[in-house]
């Protein structure tokens, strides 16, 4: 059985990209049980972000509700970076749209501490039938104090390691297995005018995958446990000293692309580093496989390779560890009105998954978090990829939620402003502790 440490109870599965921009997915197949109770569904508003594959998803399921006469949905697009910022402002303000789309955690927590988020509990448990049909654990991370705030969205989105086929051939070397195995690589790589790691810098959370996977694979669990949990001088600890100072190894090695700290990944300029040839691997969310398809399905086929994060010797944490986005989520505000209300839950029970949606997402080359996924993707095309995924998933003994969005907003924007400076080399290990421990 998969066991979960006490903080990554709060999540199971995760987000993940849509269906490719060519493609046109419908919600009128629905599986829900019912409809929402609460009197005449009004127009509601939804904010989602942009970027292929996801959005198509969105935006061509959120059409074909809008037929069914249950209400409408009205969305509004926003890049990644600038959402995360934009929605937290907004719902400060009571100002946020009806449907809110977030990753659950600290952020949500927020939220439902503040009284700005329905408290969804009796509804969900009303659904029995709906709710059976998600994966059980993937309401963790859209719960606070025992009540749902939050219904599981999207995909699974554990962090992958992806790898340029072709160029590995051409130098001929083998995929890593260890830490080792890695810095081996990053010379040999750069010998050949090869830039060993695409990374986008620029977004900050893309650095701070590589310190979720080290915390780990050195310390375990418990290092970010302590930390969550508010232990003093736990962002100090000798394991976590240690990944910082891995970390800016590989920077001194030229482990990341020239000019690293300007590629973003809003733009999936990280993902282009690595099927245009121009750098051999890449550390990034199981959602940029679905991504790359959409734009270079030739390379997916032909020469990605992928795997999970290396070993590191002598480390605690277990090589079948996981990190990423345990779930994404729709909440609903709390300022919205009944109608508006009511027009989101018919949303979430009718057309956020329904089979057509469902298969769209597995041709994307996502697992959603639906039960239903496992028996269809014995037949997709992307079938290596997607049950990798899944065993990677069910199979892990921790997964471990995406710090920025475990943590409290005032936390995770401290973290991830040290993240950037540690990763420039304008802070070392001890200051990037020094300044984190004092936001505990």
């Amino acid at each position: 059985m998969t066991h979960l440490s006490a903080f990554s109870r709060r999540g199971f599965l995760a987000a993940g990209a849509g269906i490719a921009a060519a493609s046109v997915v419908g919600c009128s197949s629905s599986t829900a049980t019912g409809t929402a109770s609460g009197g005449a569904a009004g127009k509601a508003s939804m904010w989602g972000l942009t970027g292929k594959p996801s959005e198509q998803i969105l935006t061509d399921c959120v059409a074909a509700f809008n037929k069914l006469g249950k209400g409408t949905i009205d969305v509004t697009l926003f890049q990644n970076d600038a959402y995360k910022q934009k929605v937290r402002t907004a719902v400060g303000a009571g100002e946020a749209p009806t449907l809110i789309y977030g990753w659950g955690g600290g952020i949500l927590k927020g939220y439902a501490d503040a009284g700005q988020v329905l408290d969804l509990t009796d509804w969900v448990s009303s659904q029995a039938a709906w709710k059976a049909k998600f994966f059980d654990l993937s309401w963790g991370a859209g719960t606070s104090n025992g009540k749902i705030f939050g219904v599981p969205a999207n995909t699974t989105g554990p962090l992958v390691m992806y790898y340029n086929k072709k160029l590995f051939d051409q130098v001929g070397a083998s995929l890593p297995t260890t830490w080792d195995d890695v810095m081996t690589l990053v010379g040999t790589f750069n010998s050949k005018g090869i830039a060993p790691f695409s990374l986008g810098g620029g977004s900050k959370w893309t650095s701070m995958m590589w310190l979720e996977y080290l915390f780990d694979r050195i310390g375990g669990p418990d290092v970010f446990n302590n930390i969550y949990a508010g232990k003093k001088d736990s962002w100090g600890d000798a394991s976590a000293l240690k990944a910082y100072k891995m970390v800016q190894d590989l920077v001194d090695a030229n482990g990341f692309v020239k000019g690293f700290m300007s590629v973003t990944a809003d733009s999936n300029a990280d993902q282009a580093l690595l099927y245009t040839g121009k750098a051999a691997m890449m550390l990034h969310l199981s959602g940029a496989y679905g991504a790359m398809k959409s734009v270079q399905a030739d390379f997916v086929k032909t020469n990605l390779e992928f795997g999970g994060f290396p070993s590191i010797p002598g480390g605690k944490g277990d090589a079948k560890n996981i990190a990423g986005n345990p779930a994404m989520f729709w909440s609903i505000s709390a300022k919205a009105s009944d109608a508006e209300q009511t027009a989101a839950k018919n949303w979430l029970l009718e057309g956020e998954f329904t089979d057509t949606v469902v298969d769209a997402f597995i041709n994307s080359g996502q697992v959603p978090v639906q039960k239903s996924a496992e028996a269809k993707i014995a037949n997709s095309a992307d079938k290596t990829f997607l049950s990798y995924i899944y065993s990677m998933v069910t199979s892990a003994p921790n997964f471990q939620q995406s710090w920025d969005q475990a943590l409290s907003a005032t936390q995770a924007e401290a973290l991830l402003n040290n993240i950037s400076q540690l990763f420039s080399k304008q802070i070392g290990p001890d200051q990037f502790a020094t300044n984190m421990n004092a936001t505990l």
